[in-house]
């Protein structure tokens, strides 16, 4: 399912799985698109599949596009070329959840708060570049 989505450059997106299986799909149809220059898959699991579906095609990675994944999973510092990721800090996620809900368990009439925010780490490694052209 495609739509229009604010802040895409070809203001089309589509809604799918996050396996690898559709990132390979989405990675048969970007291949065929002039000007794709970068992807930012929902995790590393599409971004294996985007990069196997480009190298079927002939699109050089990061030569021709840069692929970024989400997750960090072990395996993505092996693939060819080694997977460029974000890096949640699951732990620190986590403890702040629990802080908030002890704090919620404690004084059943306070008002929940939004946890600030975690920073991720982006791991860079050899599936990005700048821009071609």
């Amino acid at each position: 399912m495609s739509r229009d989505w604010p802040g895409c450059p070809t203001r089309r997106c589509r809604a799918c799985s996050t396996s690898g299986e559709s990132g390979y799909q989405a990675g048969l149809e970007l291949a065929e698109r002039q000007g794709v220059t970068a992807v930012f898959a929902a995790n590393d699991h599409m971004a294996l599949g985007l990069l196997r579906a480009f190298h079927e095609r002939g699109v050089r990675v990061p030569r021709d596009v840069s692929v970024v994944g989400f997750d960090d999973i072990p395996e993505a510092a092996y693939l060819i070329p080694p997977l460029t990721t974000v890096r949640p800090d699951h732990e620190e996620v986590g403890r702040r959840s629990v802080e908030l809900l002890l704090r919620l368990i404690e004084d059943r009439d306070a008002v929940p708060s939004v946890a600030p925010s975690v920073v991720p780490a982006l791991v860079r490694r050899a599936s990005t570049a700048p821009a071609p052209g």
